[in-house]
């Protein structure tokens, strides 16, 4: 296991994986242990994730790519979506918390009430825009925990998204956000890591 300082400058997209690598869904299934740990609004868990190893779904998913190679290189896609409907789901959210007294029947219905309105009041574009930073916020975890697991990963947006969608049977409230190639890199063909700005050039204090 890293230390977050090392793992955040050791974690890079990787070009090209070992072919011949698998992995378990055991081990995908401990990432996503860490993963339901990311952050979401009002803790509604956006994201919903479709790990594929299956040779045909992967194939399927390569052309939805435009063929690329990566994705044939890698152990598993990984396909992730934000659900646009998840605020539909928040009483679901917080049950346990009544169940448990943390919130009374009052707190509990207040909470529904006031959630279900701030996003029904918002309209579409907002669920959409909510589904996707939730579900990137996620990814992230993700790529984190399979760099410390010993796992390169690279994101990718370079797809259609409605035959992503088909190629897993995903519903329509689930958008799809991006792919992740996840594996073994093939470090023969690591590129430097790209230029980065200086602090100085992305982040203003206070005021633009």
């Amino acid at each position: 296991m890293q230390d977050l300082t090392t793992l955040i400058r050791n974690r890079h997209s990787a070009i090209k994986f070992m072919p011949d690598t698998p992995i378990s869904r055991q081990e995908l299934s401990e990432i996503f242990e860490g993963v339901k740990l990311a952050p979401s609004a009002f803790n509604l868990q956006h994201t919903r994730y479709a790990a594929v190893t299956d040779e045909a779904t992967v194939e399927n998913i390569y052309q939805a790519s435009g063929g690329q190679y990566k994705i044939k290189l890698a152990s598993a896609v990984i396909a992730v979506f934000g659900d646009t409907q998840a605020h539909t789901h928040v009483a679901d959210m917080n049950e346990g918390f009544l169940a448990l007294g943390i919130i009374d029947r009052s707190e509990f219905d207040t909470t529904v009430r006031d959630v279900t309105e701030f996003y029904e009041r918002r309209g579409e574009t907002f669920q959409r825009d909510e589904a996707i930073r939730n579900a990137s916020l996620s990814a992230m975890m993700f790529m984190l925990i399979a760099k410390d697991k010993g796992w390169d990963t690279c994101p990718m947006i370079g797809f259609d998204p409605d035959a992503v969608r088909e190629a897993v049977g995903a519903p329509d409230n689930l958008t799809p956000v991006m792919l992740i190639a996840i594996g073994q890199e093939d470090t023969s063909k690591r590129r430097p890591r790209g230029y980065r700005k200086p602090v100085s050039e992305f982040v203003t204090f206070d005021r633009f």
